[in-house]
């Protein structure tokens, strides 16, 4: 017989349930902590820029372009879009619930590369940008200068540069996201009528930056093949493009030949200057947002998880990390933690724990009441633990994540593991009572009695609540985690009472020497209670026998 394998071989026995417990620990620090399980569906957004565009053209030369060529890709739902009259073209593809993020990423980068050709080559000269849409923030933080010395763009660029790129290579991290930002930009304000009275365009403007404001690469001097008496080769460095905005306004827009007039005059040839025409300054990208922070102007900072990442694990080490930067800030800056998603799902988790425990306790005492025997009640608390840790390495085998429902569902399983070995031990202390020689004949002659009514009654629960996981939509993900976390409890309660409680059941088990009449202070409480279950046990049956 199976069972009685692991009776005779109780140290095989409890190594299988070692095995089980530290497969299950092992994974525990592995697994992703989330509040609830990923419940929106995977989006793929696709943004990109026409400059100088208005809604109109932007929806006929751009958007409309890469819709048709993204509708219809593999997995998708629905697309929506935005056309803005600052150019930007923004879809959003909504893919089934449950779709691979990262395959349906790729999908949509193939379709738009396929119309590339098709957009205007403004829009191909600023990039398409293609992203996983991520709602996971971990922590918002908000940076301020309290004495205003410092200006936005300088906060949003140094953000940039030293910040955002130190918190990317935090594990776990997805992306990390400057609300309010200022990119540094050199600005060219043109007055219109000015422009106008030189017969000039906005597009002249542009030719004429275009053309002067470039990176050349000027080669090098006594390069070979070179002459002989040349004795060193040396790189030529020129002016590339400008950062300077009097360099700007030097820009020659239109040069002409002098007239005859002219050329008796002193003012020769016609040259017109960007700053005969506008002004240039150092400023933002952009100024579309703004961002307010304890009643000041502040630029924010988002910090965002992978899908599979360990949500307070993330937040503990970008914590460290600003703590650690914020020590070569410079004068003036400061940075303060405004939002903190991971405080509720802490508190959460704490609090199922505790659940969790008391739980436990508390089957413990009522076994310990019923069963009226310390032994007997130390081998179904022994695979408490064992059911409930090697849940954890299903869970990670199922790619689930440690969150409120599959926490409740191991503090409801906490109940439902013991039935099977208090089945195995009731019927073990029957034999004993009877007569049985010794623990370990006992405990074979029960297992041939109860194996099969074991294996029924963990299937019975099992297919209560196998059957909710596969419903559709949220619902179905809201419950396949919660119901899947019961049935790998349950299954690894049912080998654990054909293997471990046997096999301490022949060790562990005694047959009573004044059964039904305990002495001592074990007596004074144990006693009443058996007097109380013995007077249900008859009400009950003079009930049936009367009817």
């Amino acid at each position: 017989m199976f069972v009685e394998f692991f009776i005779r071989r109780p140290i095989f026995a409890t190594v299988c349930a070692l095995l089980i417990v530290l497969a299950g620990a092992v994974v525990i620090p592995t697994l992703p902590i989330s509040l609830y399980p990923q419940l929106a569906p995977p989006q793929v957004q696709v943004t990109c820029n026409y400059v100088g565009a208005n809604s109109q053209d932007v929806e006929s030369a751009v958007t409309t372009i890469l819709e048709q060529a993204i509708n219809g890709v593999e997995g998708m739902r629905y697309m929506s879009s935005t056309s803005s009259n600052d150019g930007t073209s923004a879809i959003t593809i909504t893919f089934d619930t449950g779709y691979n993020l990262d395959i349906a990423a790729v999908d949509v980068q193939n379709r738009v590369a396929t119309a590339q050709g098709r957009l205007p080559a403004v829009v191909n000269n600023t990039g398409i940008s293609i992203t996983k849409a991520n709602s996971n923030f971990v922590l918002a933080a908000g940076f301020i200068s309290p004495d205003h010395s410092l200006s936005q763009a300088f906060i949003s660029n140094y953000l940039d540069v030293y910040v955002a790129d130190a918190l990317k290579r935090v594990p776990g991290v997805g992306n990390v996201i400057i609300f309010g930002e200022r990119k540094y930009a050199m600005r060219l304000w043109i007055d219109p009528n000015k422009l106008a009275a030189r017969k000039l365009t906005p597009l002249d403007v542009t030719n004429a930056l275009a053309e002067q404001n470039i990176e050349v690469a000027a080669g090098q001097l006594g390069e070979p093949p070179s002459d002989p008496k040349q004795l060193y080769q040396m790189a030529v460095r020129v002016h590339g493009r400008f950062n300077d905005p009097k360099q700007f306004d030097d820009i020659i827009i239109k040069s002409s030949a002098p007239t005859a007039t002219q050329a008796s005059s002193a003012s020769g040839a016609s040259v017109v200057q960007f700053k005969d025409i506008g002004r240039a300054e150092l400023g933002a990208e952009n100024y579309n947002t703004n961002l307010r922070f304890s009643g000041g102007d502040a630029i924010g900072l988002g910090v965002q998880q992978l899908s599979n990442a360990n949500a307070l694990d993330v937040d503990k080490r970008c914590r460290a990390v600003l703590a650690e930067l914020q020590k070569s800030f410079p004068p003036g800056l400061a940075g303060i933690i405004a939002v903190d998603t991971t405080t509720v799902v802490s508190d959460d988790i704490h609090e199922v724990e505790r659940t969790i425990g008391e739980a436990i306790l508390i089957v413990i005492i009522v076994i310990f009441l019923f069963l009226q025997d310390w032994r007997a009640t130390i081998i179904p608390a022994v695979t408490i633990p064992v059911s409930l840790i090697g849940t954890f390495a299903f869970i990670k085998i199922f790619d689930f994540s440690i969150n409120s429902l599959t926490l409740f569902g191991i503090t409801l399983a906490t109940g439902l593991v013991v039935d099977d070995a208090i089945v195995v031990i009731e019927n073990v202390q029957r034999h004993l009572e009877e007569g049985a020689t010794n623990a370990m004949d006992a405990t074979i002659a029960a297992m041939r009695e109860v194996t099969s009514a074991v294996i029924a009654t963990s299937l019975v629960l099992i297919s209560v609540f196998v059957p909710v996981s596969f419903f559709p939509g949220t619902t179905g993900i809201l419950y396949k985690q919660f119901s899947l976390t019961i049935a790998f409890s349950i299954a690894i309660s049912a080998f654990n009472a054909l293997t471990l409680s046997p096999a301490l059941s022949a060790i562990l088990l005694r047959r009573e020497t004044d059964a039904g009449h305990k002495r001592g202070i074990m007596g004074f409480f144990l006693n009443p209670v058996e007097r109380a279950i013995k007077v249900c046990l008859k009400s009950t049956h003079a009930i049936f026998t009367k009817r």
